[in-house]
């Protein structure tokens, strides 16, 4: 970290890159957004805006109204123009690795077990929190297919963002939301009914008649710096349950002041995604406001997790 801005002890170049991100950071959300002719086939002008937007925050809004907004081509096209390619797969994505985030169905008790799948609101995260270390999610998408008919708004704050203002509170909160067990997730276990033809090994460890486990215990950072690129990562959630912070005075201080700056932030931009619509981020705070929906206005995005941070050196090539 010598020389790098996230260094606690380089003040000086942690000011110098401070200021030039504040002056530089969006103030509205409409400064996010880039026209696109055809997502799947960006022009260099539009790979240029989009570079733009997310040098200055980390992420950007593409808008083509134009086109079926229900084609996943789209997205997928995109992401892979922009450097995306590792997408995370997970047991409740789509076979091609998005996943159709929509309120599950009566007969889709799986995904109707957690919230996205549901009108709820979400509280401020980084997508894949509970991951473990080595399959941090650095890049995201968020393609509107069918917005709600009423909610559904996402608030978005680039976590580079969140950081200055957390160590110009106080730089020790830094220091401690940057020790490894800064942030555990419990494991989740998983109800199962043990098949006749599998032993309990091959479905996982068992610690009771019909529990397994599902995900296991994960310890981590809330910030951590890359070690060969330098770049800034955050892995967070405000959520109160099924989480535990590292019990000292420092952190507790600090988790208290994050809230308050995600309670309140100048800096949160606020979004309405509309059909054909799209966030592309390196994985950036947000939030999604409760929704209601209508036969015609049922909301629908495609979400995609990936391993790899936004890249646009090798343009559409």
């Amino acid at each position: 970290m010598a020389n790098s801005p996230f260094d606690l002890a380089n003040e000086t170049g942690y000011h110098a890159w401070r200021d030039a991100r504040l002056a530089a950071y969006p103030r509205s959300v409409d400064e996010l957004i880039v026209p696109l002719a055809d997502p799947r086939h960006l022009t260099p002008a539009e790979i240029d805006a989009l570079e733009a937007r997310c040098m200055r925050a980390n992420m950007a809004i593409y808008s083509a109204p134009h086109l079926p907004a229900a084609d996943k081509s789209l997205p997928h096209q995109l992401a892979c123009q922009l450097g995306l390619v590792h997408l995370e797969g997970n047991y409740l994505a789509d076979e091609d690795g998005l996943s159709s985030i929509t309120p599950a169905g009566d007969e889709d008790s799986a995904r109707g077990d957690f919230i996205p799948y549901t009108h709820k609101p979400i509280n401020w995260h980084t997508d894949g929190y509970y991951n473990a270390l080595d399959r941090s999610i650095l890049g995201m998408t968020l393609h509107c297919a069918q917005d709600a008919e009423s909610g559904g708004e996402n608030t978005l704050l680039d976590h580079e963002i969140a950081y200055i203002q957390l160590r110009d509170a106080n730089p020790d909160y830094v220091a401690a939301l940057m020790q490894p067990d800064a942030m555990t997730i419990p494991a989740r276990m998983d109800e199962v009914s043990l098949s006749p033809t599998l032993s309990r090994g091959e479905r996982g460890q068992t610690l009771s008649p019909n529990q397994s486990i599902a995900r296991p215990e994960q310890s981590g950072p809330v910030f951590a710096v890359d070690p060969e690129q330098g770049f800034l990562t955050m892995r967070y959630t405000a959520r109160t349950r099924s989480i535990v912070w590292k019990d000292d005075a420092v952190t507790r201080a600090a988790v208290k002041t994050l809230a308050d700056i995600l309670a309140g932030s100048e800096y949160i931009l606020t979004a309405r995604l509309r059909p054909g619509m799209g966030l592309v981020c390196n994985n950036v705070l947000h939030t999604r406001s409760a929704f209601s929906d209508s036969p015609e206005h049922r909301r629908l995005l495609y979400r995609g997790r990936y391993y790899d941070r936004l890249n646009f050196t090798a343009r559409a090539a």
